[in-house]
């Protein structure tokens, strides 16, 4: 390894333009998140509105996502990311002047949650798909956890000052703050070169048949395809359960909102915690430690449903964060480093696709869950995510990763 490789990747310029950019333009998405929930609801007064609302974003990112992939790899993913961070901005900032001229009206947020997910559905993959090419395949782990653990600190601080200006100055001023925070990576992205394409012979396919070789890459794979069945179980047995039950919990047992925010504050300090030590720690036999954090994630949730006291809740959603928190890092880090860069897009994509195509069908299992058993949500949703993880270690090639 040579010493600029050693090195951690803030001391690579383009990343960290990358980085700084990226950062103040997910500081910038707080600012969105906090008055977009809050403008719905002072026009409308309804919950099932806003959820509808929310819905209609999620549907084109996951119907999209292998599209958006295929189309990275055809194409400069740092242009798509320029053009889509563009068109997000272009779209806040129009209602941002629609609130101000008193025009603003339910469907076009309806429309604007629909476009922010096709945009997002060609985004996300296009950023997995870049930072490979900016940093050192040793650096990506380093490299993927600052990315992650900033938008975490920004997840984490952001959203009060947000309310504080939504409650002095309106929503209308809040999502001028988002749309001038895109300018922020665009202006970062304009600084960066494209990276090289990978050299093919092969004839260019259309998107059906790139996305279909982009599935049998992954199929072919059988470490690539036992994890991300992983990934995908993960995912759907703790998003619902977690963004569900975290607050059926506190309501129930301790009815208190206080403690709602502590047990909330305890998975984000343990997330935070788990890409920390991902991007210290020189990795070793990762498959073996891969399964054993998957594992503690299972046992955690398990252990929810038969822990009663709220110090020993706290302990529990703190591990179950930093396992999964390290976790995430070091598959991103790995697919990263493993998948052929010609492919690459598609291979993330086939992975966030497994991240969020399922969230909406975890929410809804979760709401129908609780309703039987709180308890019994987290311990079978425990005991599933255990038994997937038990497959992935029957499988060698996941043993060996290292």
């Amino acid at each position: 390894m040579s010493s600029a490789n050693a090195r951690h990747p803030i001391f690579n310029r383009e990343f960290r333009y990358l980085w700084i950019g990226s950062t103040i333009s997910g500081c910038g998405d707080q600012f969105f998140l906090v008055a977009l929930p809050w403008l719905i609801l002072q026009l409308t007064g309804s919950g099932a509105i806003l959820g509808g609302i929310m819905m209609v974003g999620a549907i084109p990112r996951a119907a999209l996502m292998l599209i958006g992939g295929a189309v990275s790899d055809r194409t400069s993913p740092r242009k798509i990311m320029i053009f889509t961070a563009a068109a997000r901005a272009l779209l806040v900032g129009t209602l941002a002047a629609s609130i101000w001229t008193h025009q603003v009206a339910v469907w076009q947020l309806y429309m604007l949650c629909f476009l922010f997910g096709v945009a997002d559905a060609f985004a996300a993959p296009a950023a997995q798909t870049l930072l490979p090419s900016l940093v050192a395949p040793e650096q990506l782990p380093a490299a993927n956890a600052l990315a992650q653990g900033t938008q975490q600190i920004a997840t984490l601080i952001m959203p009060a000052p947000a309310g504080l200006i939504v409650a002095a100055f309106g929503v209308a001023t809040a999502f001028s703050v988002d749309a001038v925070s895109f300018l922020f990576i665009i202006g970062a992205l304009l600084m960066l070169r494209d990276p090289p394409k990978a050299a093919s012979t092969a004839p260019r396919t259309n998107i059906v048949h790139s996305i279909l070789e982009g599935l049998r890459y992954v199929r072919k794979d059988v470490a690539l395809t036992s994890l991300m069945l992983v990934i995908a179980i993960v995912n759907f047995c703790i998003t619902g359960p977690m963004s569900v039950g975290i607050a059926v919990l506190a309501k129930q047992e301790f009815g208190s909102a206080a403690t709602f925010g502590l047990l909330i504050s305890s998975v984000a300090g343990g997330s935070l915690a788990g890409l920390l030590m991902a991007a210290t720690r020189k990795q070793r036999k990762r498959g073996w430690v891969l399964l054993a954090c998957c594992a503690i994630v299972g046992l955690g949730t398990i252990l929810i449903g038969l822990i009663h006291s709220l110090w020993g809740l706290m302990l529990a959603f703190f591990v179950i964060g930093a396992s999964a928190g390290f976790m995430n890092v070091q598959l991103i880090a790995w697919f990263q480093q493993r998948v052929d860069r010609g492919v690459l897009g598609r291979v993330m994509s086939v992975l966030m696709f497994a991240s969020l195509g399922l969230m909406p069908l975890s929410l809804a299992a979760a709401g129908v869950a609780v309703q039987w058993s709180l308890r019994g949500m987290f311990a079978g949703a425990g005991l599933l995510v255990l038994a997937v993880n038990l497959i992935a270690a029957l499988q060698r090639p996941v043993r060996e990763i290292d």
